[in-house]
């Protein structure tokens, strides 16, 4: 079977309208029986920014060769995942800081990318494509030049070697009467759902 990250940054958990879009989608793909889901809760982990003090840290583990140090065992996760599924909602022009710590977390050298002799860096991991759940309450849509999340993870498909970008949202979401954020949120979910279909249907075919 193959096996979903979901990378869980909803900081209202159960309330969030994210949550729900990407809920639709994973129960979506485990209805299917083709997948095993994996979820990190973000805001549940123990995870800091890299200061001095965590990369001289990290420095030393991966000096000394210790590669199965706890310390690396989101690195580890996120490189073996067949499919990477991030929810996470707009928050000041991009999404929660944490997320961005736990990106800093499993950016690690022998993990998720390699360094070659001519200096580049090459993703090595698994998964051959990331999806983007979010929902944004203020109207900026997709592309928006205040809209940054997105972006950013554009960029680290690429540099962790993944070979294609997603994104699912739902925007204008506070700014919009009751019956039009259902419907957006509903139209976002329908998106997710058709898209797992498709990643079941390509599933199916491989097989």
């Amino acid at each position: 079977m193959k096996k979903i990250l979901f990378v869980d940054s909803c900081i209202k958990a159960s309330e969030s309208r994210t949550k729900k879009i990407a809920t639709a989608m994973i129960q979506e793909l485990q209805k299917s029986n083709l997948f095993t889901v994996e979820t990190v809760v973000v805001d549940e982990t123990s995870m800091v920014p890299l200061g001095l003090k965590e990369y001289k840290n990290r420095r030393q583990l991966l000096d000394d060769q210790k590669m199965d140090d706890p310390l690396f065992d989101y690195a580890k996760q996120f490189a073996s995942a067949d499919l990477i599924v991030i929810a996470a909602p707009f928050w000041d022009m991009s999404f929660p800081a944490k997320l961005k710590t736990y990106f800093e977390n499993i950016a690690v050298a022998g993990f998720t990318f390699i360094n070659t002799e001519d200096g580049n860096s090459v993703g090595v991991c698994k998964a051959d494509k990331m999806v983007y759940i979010t929902t944004r309450g203020m109207n900026i849509p997709d592309g928006h030049i205040m809209e940054q999340a997105a972006p950013y993870l554009k960029a680290l498909t690429i540099f962790f070697g993944i070979k294609d970008f997603e994104m699912v949202s739902a925007y204008g979401l506070d700014v919009s009467t009751a019956t039009e954020t259902e419907n957006r949120i509903e139209m976002a979910k329908q998106q997710a759902i058709k898209l797992a279909q498709m990643l079941i249907d390509r599933e199916k075919e491989s097989k």
